[in-house]
């Protein structure tokens, strides 16, 4: 297949591509700025995308530049993986111009692939967005950045639905691995190279923390599907470990603690705010769908990647 893939300097979308591109498919990755704008990790990122894929740069999803590379080619399919992220967590997120970014000329744009031969659409959605996972009801959004998300997947269904495209939602819990921005892994995996013990704030949330490479292989398995459907809306949200955080440092901790001589010690907080669902998680089982995956290799490297900042 060839495949127009947005968000692809981002940790998951890195991820993404790698599988893509493993598969034998031939990947073309807009960016939104030039090569010279991208720093830190993001830049590492970049690094690993340029032997895997063409890089086209300065074309944000819907601009006219973007459009411009649509007409360069033909395209099987849109992996739309970019989104407005500066500051998702804030309460001050912009929403709706985040969606407006999220879907800039989507009409235009699909018109434009379809007439290069487009048969399908793979949005990632997440379990941090209304109306998705498992979890306490009402399945709210998370934040205004889950509203975003949420926005996003309707504009997207409508416009799809329109030019009778098959849209394939893919919805991500809380992936994790080497190469990814600083949260909650990479917190702990400083403070415990540092010999200090590990504070978990909030250990009673139930999350669905889920290995970016195991991630990436059902990503692409479903990319594959996606160009056969028939239906004209397909989901998937695929799922890890379901635990609690408390348990999910436990299980960090456990890991590298076999594989490094780091006492890796945490401190369960005693969480009594929530703002949060207490229980959010994904509901099909990502592991059995992906039978050569090596739980063992991927804590091998996730450790390594870290003893190797460390």
């Amino acid at each position: 297949m060839r495949i127009l893939f947005t968000g692809a300097s981002s940790f998951t979308g890195l991820a993404f591509v790698k599988a893509l591109a493993g598969a034998g498919h031939e990947v073309v990755c807009p960016l939104t700025g030039g090569l010279d704008r991208y720093t830190g990790v993001r830049q590492q990122r970049v690094e690993q995308l340029k032997p895997l894929a063409r890089l086209p740069p300065n074309a944000p999803f819907g601009s006219e530049a973007f459009l411009t590379l649509v007409h360069e080619g033909n395209w099987d399919l849109l992996c739309h993986h970019a989104a407005e992220v500066t500051n998702y967590r804030s309460p001050q997120f912009d929403a709706f111009e985040a969606l407006r970014k999220n879907t800039l000329n989507l009409s235009s744009v699909l018109a434009a692939l379809q007439n290069r031969g487009l048969r399908a659409v793979v949005l990632t959605g997440s379990v941090f967005e209304n109306d998705e996972g498992v979890g306490n009801e009402p399945l709210r959004a998370f934040s205004p950045y889950g509203l975003s998300k949420g926005l996003t997947f309707q504009v997207f269904r409508y416009w799809c639905g329109q030019a009778r495209l098959p849209l394939a939602k893919f919805v991500i819990p809380n992936p994790f691995g080497p190469f990814e921005e600083e949260r909650f892994t990479s917190y702990l995996m400083r403070a415990w190279q540092a010999g200090q013990a590990a504070t978990v704030k909030t250990p009673l949330y139930v999350r669905d923390h889920i290995p970016v490479d195991l991630l990436a292989l059902v990503y692409a398995q479903w990319a594959e599907r996606a160009i056969l459907a028939r239906e004209p809306l397909l989901r998937l949200r695929p799922s890890g470990y379901v635990e609690s955080v408390g348990a999910f440092a436990g299980r960090v901790a456990a890991e590298t603690r076999r594989r490094l001589n780091w006492p890796c010690a945490c401190e369960l907080g005693r969480q009594q705010e929530f703002a949060e669902p207490l229980v959010r998680v994904n509901a099909d089982p990502a592991i059995p769908a992906a039978p050569n995956w090596s739980e063992g290799a991927f804590w091998d490297s996730f450790v390594q990647y870290y003893e190797q900042i460390a």
